[in-house]
């Protein structure tokens, strides 16, 4: 664990914004990682590696404890409400871990599960498999539903105001799921769909495919725009405050007003999987294969990168209090990013998964 200056070649770029700091790296003796950091409402950190460890560590940078099994973690970490940590693995079993590292239950499925869990209001646990079926669990590990596809499920669902579940398979489809697991609609595409939707206050919901096409669906399932990108990467969108939509396409980091207008193309020598982060000062946190962090804001150009040890294809992740959290699987950083510190933006889908905790749950009231 170390603080201090961000000594791994922080670079800023131009005068708008000071160099941040590095409060805390945690060394994780690991050479990769996959999963974003889920922060839990009282600042614990979990993070899931691809050796087969979940890990939690206190605000301070400290490892509180690890639960380890034997087969890789991709899918990234949820917290309920009660502090239970959901995630699935590619030993064909979706885990509940209690706060404290104990294994709550399994529940076994017929393949890998890459899917990053979502949680509904009332506690149901969402998520995909290989096994081409995507699984509704109560909160005490009992399968409430599974819904059949025709095709591998990794893309993580998001949840809808009114309760409906949206998710992609590789079969090409976007599909909305009632609560009660019985279908709503689908939606079809030309190409299989890794990345997972976003979800705007108006119930607007924001996708890609493979086919190389953003999209832009109404509740009702009917199309309201597409943009041509070209994109073939599992980079899921996010919002600001504005509804303007940013993401990842191949490689390039991208801005999209919600009326389907490319605002901005900014190009990387790697193509890019992870998914942006959006804080409520208007910066916007970006991961590159290259070993980089970058911050950039929307109307500007980019502000600061930071050098990462290994390579970085996880997402980052904002706190509460604005500390983005990173994690390209050799250490975990805790990054104080402004000054002053700003938290995730007042949208209803700032970063992966929605919000810190991974709830995949479309933000309200803000």
């Amino acid at each position: 664990m170390a603080a201090g200056a961000f000594f791994w070649g922080t670079s800023p770029v131009g005068h708008a914004q000071p160099a941040p700091t590095n409060l805390w790296t945690l060394n994780l003796k690991n050479n990769f990682a996959d999963a974003s950091p889920a922060i839990a409402s009282d600042g614990t950190l979990y993070q899931a590696l691809f050796d087969g460890r979940l890990l939690a560590a206190s605000p301070e940078g400290k490892c509180l404890w690890t639960f380890r099994i034997h087969s890789e973690i991709k899918s990234s970490p949820a917290i309920a409400d009660d502090g239970t940590v959901y995630f699935g693995a590619r030993d064909r079993k979706f885990y509940a871990v209690t706060p404290r590292g104990k294994l709550k239950w399994t529940f076994p499925t017929g393949a890998w599960v890459d899917s990053s869990p979502a949680i509904g209001a009332d506690g149901t646990v969402y998520f995909g498999s290989w096994d081409n079926n995507f699984y509704a669990l109560n909160a005490d590990g009992s399968k409430k539903w599974v819904f059949a596809t025709s095709n591998v499920v990794v893309s993580s669902p998001a949840i809808g105001s009114d309760g409906a579940i949206y998710f992609g398979s590789h079969d090409g489809r976007l599909y909305a799921l009632k609560p009660d697991g019985k279908l709503l609609w689908s939606f079809p595409t030309d190409g299989q769909i890794i990345s997972s939707p976003a979800i705007n206050p108006g119930g607007t919901i924001y996708f890609t495919s493979t086919d190389g096409n953003l999209y832009a669906l109404r509740p009702d399932g009917s199309e309201q725009w597409r943009l041509r990108t070209g994109g073939a990467t599992g980079s899921s969108p996010v919002l600001d405050e504005s509804g303007n939509i940013y993401l990842s396409v191949n490689q390039h980091n991208i801005s999209v007003a919600d009326d389907g207008k490319k605002r901005w193309d900014w190009t990387l020598p790697d193509l890019v999987d992870a998914s942006p982060a959006v804080a409520a000062n208007g910066v916007i946190y970006f991961s590159a294969p290259s070993r980089q962090l970058h911050a950039v804001q929307s109307d500007q150009p980019i502000l600061w990168h930071a050098d990462m040890i290994a390579t970085l294809i996880a997402s980052p992740t904002i706190g509460n209090d604005g500390t983005v959290y990173v994690c390209d699987g050799r250490f975990i950083y805790a990054i104080n990013s402004t000054n002053p510190l700003a938290p995730p933006a007042r949208s209803s889908w700032p970063m992966f998964r929605a919000n810190a905790r991974h709830t995949g749950r479309v933000q309200t009231g803000n």
